[in-house]
């Protein structure tokens, strides 16, 4: 189960799950999480608590209705956030998580990223590449950055639910990444309560699959592959 970024969207993952898909051996199903993509655009600002309501209402509600039971969550940024949340709350089996850049609690570095992201859009850079991917762009991304700029989310955090993880995760971040800084992942890592790997990537940015595709598509084989091996999934 593939959960974008947050400005991306199904087709943005481009042949990314094909290629996972091909080296796995594992079926792919990726969506558009509401306001994103071709899925219904935004009809109002987002609050504080949109990862938790994506992790804690929305994906349980895909899984079920395709009947996926016990899926490997691939999430990036958001979506690796949103997989966090959704396997801390103990509610629904997980197999195992391959988690890139996300977030579980809040930097300057990360609302700097955001601000720039802001300002590259506002000057038409940005926003004419997001054109062709969502339905309402800029709804798309003023849901995404403006709820991340409220003084309100400032002291968002997810630290404290993490040791219900028990599931193994790969975490996977670059060392350039301008959206956070390694103790994201490092932070996962000492805080799960099941097996966790560290992939720090050196020269890489917010987008370890893009960057580094074929380093992070063998670590990800190797994972999935370990991971089905010792919980005698088939």
């Amino acid at each position: 189960m593939f959960l974008h970024e947050g400005l991306g969207s199904r087709d943005l993952w481009r042949d990314w799950p094909d290629r996972v898909a091909e080296r796995t051996g594992c079926a792919a199903l990726l969506y558009s999480r509401y306001g994103f993509g071709k899925s219904d655009p935004l009809t109002a600002q987002r609050g504080p608590n949109y990862l938790e309501v994506e992790a804690l209402d929305a994906l349980p509600e895909v899984l079920a209705h395709f009947g996926i039971e016990r899926p490997v969550l691939i999430g990036h940024s958001d979506g690796g956030t949103i997989a966090l949340i959704h396997a801390a709350s103990g509610r629904w089996p997980v197999l195992g998580m391959v988690i890139m850049a996300p977030h579980i609690f809040i930097e300057d570095i990360t609302l700097e990223g955001i601000r720039q992201a802001k300002a590259a859009f506002s000057s038409g850079g940005l926003r004419r590449k997001l054109v062709p991917f969502h339905t309402d762009v800029d709804a798309t991304f003023s849901g995404w950055a403006d709820v991340w700029l409220t003084p309100e989310f400032h002291h968002w955090t997810i630290e404290p639910q993490l040791s219900g993880i028990t599931c193994p995760v790969l975490l996977i971040q670059g060392e350039l990444d301008q959206y956070g800084s390694p103790e994201q992942i490092l932070a996962i890592a000492r805080r799960v309560s099941g097996p966790a790997e560290v992939m720090l990537l050196p020269g890489c940015g917010h987008a370890p699959h893009v960057e580094r595709a074929e380093e992070v598509l063998g670590a990800i084989a190797r994972f999935v592959s370990r991971t089905r091996t010792s919980s005698g999934a088939t």
